[in-house]
């Protein structure tokens, strides 16, 4: 009898599929972001302990916790891409973060107003399987509108400040505070989506239609 043979597969040709996708961050405006323009990742927060002196550097801050963040996950998610970022506003040399009840974010915004200011956002994209560590940041400069205690109030009547660095959001209410701002809106959003999409696309990551 002839020994049988066995069939020696064909070479997988494919390309390689997409890398996971995370965003280490809750924030529902960065995840907005995204989707706007086909990006649908995995939310998992990336629970460190962010730095926050408020006489910090804000630039080589907001670069350190965006870091801090997107390397934290890759290291638990070695095969995933991890988005990271991180969104503050200074003024007179001092970083405003997140403030911690309503009568600061009520101090701040009086601090802004009629005032520019600039906002600053770092990123990092990591992704240990393919050694890619990048970092950017993003800083525009923003000029509120004159504002009294009924206009601050009627704002907080529309946004929660007590998520938002410097106690506002652009995207709700901005009528009311923002008298201008340099592009891109994205970033005093959260996320310069003009910047990252372009380099999710060179690492294959594509939108979904």
């Amino acid at each position: 009898m002839n020994p049988q043979t066995s069939a020696i597969p064909a070479p997988d040709t494919r390309p390689p599929g997409p890398p996971r996708f995370i965003l280490a961050s809750a924030s529902p405006r960065r995840r907005e972001l995204l989707a706007m323009h086909g990006y649908f990742p995995e939310i998992i927060p990336a629970g460190v302990t962010e730095f926050e002196d408020p006489e910090a550097d804000p630039c080589a801050m907001v670069l350190h916790n965006a870091a801090l963040k997107a390397r934290h996950l890759a290291a638990l998610h070695p095969d995933a891409l991890v988005l990271g970022a991180d969104t503050t506003v200074a003024i007179d040399g001092r970083v405003l973060n997140k403030p911690a009840g309503m009568e600061e974010a009520r101090a701040m915004l009086h601090r802004l107003s009629g005032r520019v200011h600039t906002v600053f956002t770092g990123v990092a994209i990591v992704w240990n399987a393919r050694a890619i560590d990048k970092t950017f940041h993003i800083q525009n400069r923003v000029r509120f509108k004159p504002l009294t205690d009924a206009i601050i109030t009627g704002y907080f009547k529309i946004v929660n400040p007590l998520d938002r660095a410097g106690a506002y959001g652009i995207q709700d209410g901005r009528e009311l505070i923002i008298a201008s701002h340099d592009p891109p809106i994205s970033n005093i959003m959260g996320l310069p989506v003009e910047r990252v999409v372009p380099l999710l696309e060179e690492l294959g990551l594509r939108p979904r239609l």
